[in-house]
């Protein structure tokens, strides 16, 4: 649809009904014809098709109930975007929407879908305490403000594939799985996750912390410059290939492990709490930089636990050479039932 005349569109408003179908994409809304669309359906629109629309006053939609799909494909919000208070029956699309102001969609209760893919948002984006039912999609979304998603609930998960935070990105308490493969963290990034949770191929210009809990964790050929933590609760975690510039810190509870630290570069890795029995470290290039501390090995059926202050190098290669190139001497130590002499007198 093409962009209404002023009269054209005030014909359309008056033919409007709580529930029925809305359409006004390519249109431009200010803020007085927006509260007489509201006005006009009830509050309770149906079906709304908002593509490319133009917003150039404030967006408040409190108390407002979409009764089907929302499309926002492609629109512009020129000043405040609040979905604070509104409630989407449906799916909502803001596939490659843009925000020059502030985007809020705290505690905002969407039963289908999200999406955000693509879309641009220049200020801080709220979505604290939200529910989305079927998930939320941000792929190749670029978050210029600060981000934060604290106590969201996420049913089918959510995905940030080549996302860009160019502030602190605080996604704490999260209930769902998150994907943030590709992704690109400028400032801190705070990340938490109940199901699968991966950021592989990341790069974060500065600390990353993860907390995750019941779940795989993928970080192979993550890319940290800052600090990096993470914290695992009964959860696994695969490092394979990731650079740790700064100082790292991998901590376990419950029966947490860690599947891979091949070919990782982290020159201070502190490792605790954690289940190395399967554990391979092929092409560590930083060994003496790796401190353990109450991490089981796999010996016996219940396991031995072993705490070093010192590096672990000298066990990882029991012969002269770099760690590198003694893959198949490491490998059988931690894994094949046998412990290093060293480690064995410190167990």
């Amino acid at each position: 649809m093409s962009h209404l005349p002023p009269e054209d569109l005030a014909a359309t408003i008056g033919e409007m009904s709580p529930g029925r179908l809305l359409d006004l994409r390519g249109t431009v809304l200010g803020g007085d014809l927006l509260a007489r669309v509201l006005e006009a359906t009830g509050g309770r629109p149906g079906r709304a098709r908002l593509e490319r629309v133009r917003f150039t006053g404030d967006v408040r939609l409190a108390g407002v109930t979409f009764a089907g799909d929302v499309s926002l494909d492609g629109a512009l919000f020129e000043r405040l975007a609040s979905f604070f208070g509104a409630r989407f029956e449906g799916n909502v699309s803001l596939a490659g929407a843009r925000f020059a102001r502030e985007l809020s969609f705290h505690g905002v209760q969407v039963r289908g879908h999200l999406s955000l893919d693509r879309a641009v948002m220049a200020r801080d984006a709220l979505f604290s305490q939200a529910a989305f039912g079927h998930g939320l999609s941000c792929e190749r979304a670029r978050f210029d403000g600060y981000a934060t998603f604290d106590g969201a609930r996420i049913g089918d998960g959510a995905t940030f594939r080549g996302a860009r935070f160019g502030r602190t990105l605080s996604f704490r308490k999260v209930n769902g799985g998150a994907g943030f493969d590709a992704a690109h963290f400028a400032a801190d990034a705070y990340l938490s996750a109940t199901g699968r949770f991966s950021a592989a191929r990341a790069r974060a210009d500065r600390s990353l912390d993860v907390s995750v809990s019941g779940c795989g964790v993928d970080l192979r050929r993550v890319e940290v410059a800052g600090a990096t933590t993470l914290r695992l609760i009964d959860a696994q975690a695969d490092l394979e290939g990731a650079v740790l510039r700064g100082p790292a810190t991998v901590s376990g509870r419950g029966r947490s492990a860690l599947t891979s630290l091949r070919q990782v570069e982290a020159p201070s890795l502190a490792l605790s709490g954690l289940d190395l029995s399967a554990c391979g470290f092929g092409g560590l290039a930083h060994p003496a930089g790796v401190r353990l501390k109450d991490c089981r090995f796999g010996l016996t059926p219940r396991g031995v636990r072993a705490s070093m202050r010192g590096p672990m190098i000298r066990w990882l290669t029991r012969r002269g050479g770099a760690a590198g190139d003694r893959e198949a001497d490491a490998e059988p130590a931690l894994g094949g039932g046998r412990l290093p002499e060293e480690l064995r007198n410190r167990a």
